[in-house]
């Protein structure tokens, strides 16, 4: 589309009764982003109220007709994914309008590749419009979805605004709060310690006072939090309304909360309490227990019941695995050993989700392998195909392996002939503990019950018997890859390089979504390529890297946190390098940069490596923590050359094996982004006063 058409949904697709519209942006360094939001308005182009603003803070409209689902990596930088259903959308809204801001001073001129897509409910791509002259501007309307008559129609817009988010929302009419005062107390929560469960404690959270902590059953948090701004526009705290009053007269009333568009406050959970065992050997009675399981077939049926009456009974986990794949906001039920016709033998889908929703039911199929049991093409083709003659809506497959971009689990084919297509979704058991974890350990469920049932489904999944514990194993390439570089026989072209470069990058999406889930922040893969790469092309391209140096390479941006970082696995001498670069304060002295950087790293290991970055020089001065604590002024070049950061790395040996035992190297890289980041990155985060480098 260009800046201006128009086009009706129901012209594009059958099923155009939910849509996902998408904003995608890309960036030269990696480290450009924005925010997403919509705006509801009435015939007269306003808001009705200011709880008809969607943003990083209020992520779910009531009635389910708009939910922002967060981010995902792409190629080049990220998408932001908007879910609508259409059919929620109440009568008197005129138009929905898409837009996107940023902070702290930068410009959408800076990023690359402003795009927006649509699809529709079954994940069918409708529409794409790019935009080419965002220029020096804060904030963008990308487009809007429109009603004329009884159809919805989109409008390619790309209109920009100055003024950033504020200006944009106060032009619909939205009250934004620039200047109430903090005036914010804290308050500590513990989940499930009341209901007799050893569960870990709420974080700590900044409320506006009179504020309600706790969530309603019917609320869904869907989004992750989201980066702290520092404009005239944010305060420290979140004060959305809800859903407009009622309009009978209750009596006196308080004046409605204006929105402010900070994220909460979250603190990582303490520490669990002490048992009242007597010894180890004492086994708490678990609401799930693992101990009879003999077989994969009794995981695989146990793992999905478990993992679906949760669902079904803590509706914002349901919620929130479900919104991804298009299911509408509303009663869910869940299903195991359905039986459904296929050909001349009913088949048994391990799992069956319903969602209904105004007289309408949502539908997925799910099939279910545990350990490292792949996926059956043949099976996931005849759900496909029970499915689309059913009018179902998705197939979801679940296991421990991570999907790749542009590189699907399973090959299916599609009868173009039918006119209901069914969208086919996987899901990894990492994402499902992580989508737990954010919840129960950082954004809060209902209540007390729905906190106690997420902490029995995390202790199922983390169980060593259960079978879900992730990607667990490299493959079968791994060892003659490695054997192949010690013994330089491994040449470019090799297939099994490009195997291992496919499990080393599922690897470290499972790491981001672990340690995503541990710090309650958003952790994403950066992925750098030429522009117009195709994901093939790119791991094609690191696989003969790999052949030539015996390196694999990621980088991972850790939300809030000073640059990216770098995690390296040398199969050559058998050590991963987990890394991060912090820029150099554009003024001060270097000197005055050495010690304040040594200062914040007083709790560091002693074997972590300093190396000065200077310009136009490859190698600056480097050297241990242990050796630079006493001397910061040996980390300046002799020369007097400019100094422009500073490289921080620890060394490490890697597992021999290719699965997650003691000795195995997936936990080796785990355990080393975990200590990098706890003993590194923490303390440059979150430096002590006068500590800071800057």
């Amino acid at each position: 589309m260009i800046k201006g058409s128009n086009v009706s949904l129901a012209s594009l697709s059958e099923n155009a009764g939910s849509v996902i519209v998408s904003l995608g942006w890309a960036s030269t360094t990696g480290e450009g982003d924005a925010d997403v939001s919509v705006l509801l308005l009435d015939a007269n182009g306003k808001v009705r109220s200011d709880a008809d603003f969607y943003f990083y803070n209020n992520p779910v409209a009531p009635d389910g007709s708009v939910h922002l689902l967060g981010k995902t990596p792409t190629e080049q930088g990220s998408e932001d994914r908007i879910g609508f259903d259409m059919t929620a959308v109440p009568a008197d809204i005129d138009r929905m309008v898409v837009a996107a801001s940023r902070y702290d001073g930068t410009r959408f001129g800076e990023l690359d590749d402003l795009t927006l897509s649509l699809a529709d409910g079954a994940g069918e791509n409708l529409l794409h419009f790019a935009i080419g002259d965002a220029d020096a501007v804060s904030a963008i309307i990308f487009g809007e979805l429109y009603r004329r008559g009884d159809e919805w129609k989109f409008r390619a817009v790309g209109q920009g605004y100055e003024s950033g988010l504020a200006g944009l929302a106060m032009d619909f009419g939205v009250d934004i709060d620039d200047d109430a005062d903090d005036g914010t107390v804290e308050e500590e929560q513990e989940a499930g310690e009341e209901a007799g469960a050893a569960s870990s404690e709420r974080e700590a959270i900044h409320q506006a006072p009179g504020a309600d902590p706790a969530a309603g059953p019917g609320v869904d948090p869907a989004a992750g939090p989201a980066p702290a701004r520092a404009s005239g526009l944010l305060k420290p705290d979140v004060d959305v309304p809800a859903a407009r009053p009622p309009e009978e007269d209750s009596g006196p009333q308080q004046p409605a909360a204006r929105p402010r568009t900070a994220k909460k406050k979250i603190t990582l959970p303490k520490a669990p309490r002490k048992s009242l065992a007597e010894n180890e050997s004492w086994r708490e009675a678990r609401l799930f227990p693992v101990s009879a399981l003999k077989n994969d077939r009794d995981r695989e049926t146990r793992a999905t019941s478990v993992l679906l009456s949760v669902m079904a009974q803590v509706p914002e986990f349901g919620r929130r695995i479900t919104a991804a794949f298009g299911a509408p906001a509303g009663r869910m039920e869940t299903f195991t050993e359905v039986a459904l016709r296929h050909g001349d033998t009913p088949r048994r889908p391990d799992g069956v989700i319903r969602v209904e929703r105004a007289g309408k039911l949502w539908t997925a199929l799910v099939e279910t392998k545990t350990n490292g049991n792949p996926l059956k093409p043949d099976q996931v083709q005849a759900y496909m195909d029970i499915a689309a003659r059913r009018g179902y809506e998705a197939v979801i497959t679940l296991s421990n392996d991570v999907a790749l971009e542009g590189s699907p689990l399973v090959d299916v084919k599609v009868d173009g002939r039918r006119k209901h297509k069914v969208a086919l979704w996987h899901l990894s058991w990492a994402d499902v503990a992580h989508q737990a974890q954010m919840l129960l350990r950082h954004e809060g469920v209902g209540n007390m019950a729905h906190a106690w049932l997420l902490q029995e489904l995390l202790h199922y999944l983390q169980h060593d018997n259960s079978g879900c514990h992730g990607f667990q194993n490299m493959g079968p390439a791994w060892v003659p890859v490695r054997n192949g570089i010690d013994d330089e026989t491994l040449s470019q072209g090799d297939p099994r390089a490009l195997d291992v470069v496919e499990s080393w990058e599922r690897l470290i999406r499972q790491v981001c979504l672990g340690l995503g889930g541990e710090l309650g922040q958003k952790v994403l893969p950066v992925q750098r390529a030429r522009r117009g790469t195709d994901q093939g092309a790119r791991r094609a391209r690191l696989a003969d890297q790999l052949c030539a140096d015996g390196k694999l390479h990621s980088e991972v941006r850790i939300e809030g946190t000073p640059g990216v970082l770098a995690i390296t696995a040398d199969l050559r001498t058998g050590k991963l390098r987990t890394s991060v670069e912090v820029a150099a304060p554009e003024q001060g002295y270097p000197l005055s940069w050495a010690k304040r950087l040594i200062r914040s790293l007083a709790e560091a290991p002693a074997d972590l490596h300093v190396e000065t970055l200077v310009e136009g020089v490859t190698g600056g001065p480097r050297g241990t923590l242990e050796r630079l604590r006493p001397e910061p002024a040996d980390l300046l070049p002799k020369d007097g050359a400019p100094v422009t950061g500073f490289r921080l790395s620890l060394f490490k040996s890697m597992g021999s094996t290719r699965g997650n035992a003691e000795s195995g190297f997936i936990r080796s890289v785990d355990e080393a982004v975990q200590r990098f980041y706890t003993t590194v990155v923490l303390p440059l985060d979150r430096p002590t006063p006068g500590r800071s480098l800057a």
